[in-house]
């Protein structure tokens, strides 16, 4: 399987613009942030990876797949050398459908699943005289009817010198009984000062923020498969498997139960 050991890529998708161009990568890294005239889809395999666009830190679970639109400044996050990324990038050519216009993090069936593995057996440019052209085109073609519902999990951040270090702390203590209170008595805020930065800065407020995040790091425990549904809960900050279950019904509109399945 042919897997590009560098980021020097980057340069090279919008050279062909009418041609797919595929790159499958197994690597921990961090892209600097960038666009380009090509459509992207990212398939996460193995593990999770983040994609950062608009203001937003965007999860992608394994079996899901990140569609970003030409044009759109972002980055991925690969946390772990086990994930594997296939990276397709696609011509922009007569599209009415609104889908192809909207980034969005989509789950993936078994058709379209079969289809984006098959695409391992390329690399590179593949132009309309390759044969394989046609086979990558359909997999374009398929997503508006494959990818109805996105994921809704969008973690916002800020570059807020005030709110930044707020964030980085809540996101390394989840795990404890965080309250407004503790936080603006911590960082020498007041409480509605503290709640406005909240508002004003991300449009959400402290506890919705604080929701967010202990989910985002509860689904990274359940994709990596080693603790039970329970642990998971009091290890989020939870007081009972009941109320985590709700917290994550309401952002995921699946129980943590079934998430992994």
């Amino acid at each position: 399987m042919p897997f590009v050991e560098t980021k020097d890529y980057l340069h090279n998708i919008d050279l062909k613009p009418k041609s797919i161009y595929i790159v499958h990568e197994r690597l921990e890294r961090l892209l600097p942030l960038h666009s380009h005239s090509k459509h992207q889809l990212t398939y996460v395999e193995g593990g999770i990876a983040y994609i950062h666009a608009k203001g937003k830190s965007y999860l992608i679970p394994a079996r899901h797949y990140v569609w970003i639109p030409t044009g759109v400044d972002h980055y991925l996050r690969v946390r772990s050398s086990a994930t594997v990324t296939r990276n397709l990038y696609f011509y922009v050519e007569n599209e009415e459908d609104q889908f192809y216009d909207k980034l969005g993090i989509y789950p993936v069936n078994t058709l379209l699943f079969e289809m984006i593995v098959f695409s391992e057996n390329y690399n590179g440019y593949i132009e309309k005289k390759d044969v394989a052209y046609h086979f990558m085109a359909a997999i374009k073609d398929l997503l508006p009817q494959l990818s109805t519902k996105s994921f809704p999990i969008a973690l916002p951040t800020t570059t807020n010198a005030k709110l930044r270090p707020i964030v980085l702390y809540m996101a390394q203590n989840f795990s404890q009984p965080l309250t407004l209170d503790e936080i603006s008595s911590r960082f020498g805020l007041g409480e509605r000062t503290l709640s406005r930065l909240f508002q004003s800065t991300m449009s959400i407020s402290f506890l919705q923020y604080l929701k967010l995040i202990r989910i985002v790091k509860a689904i990274e425990m359940i994709l990596q498969g080693d603790l039970s549904t329970t642990e998971i809960a009091y290890l989020t900050g939870y007081n009972s498997v009941a109320a985590f279950s709700k917290a994550f019904y309401q952002l995921t509109n699946i129980r943590p139960s079934d998430f992994g399945k």
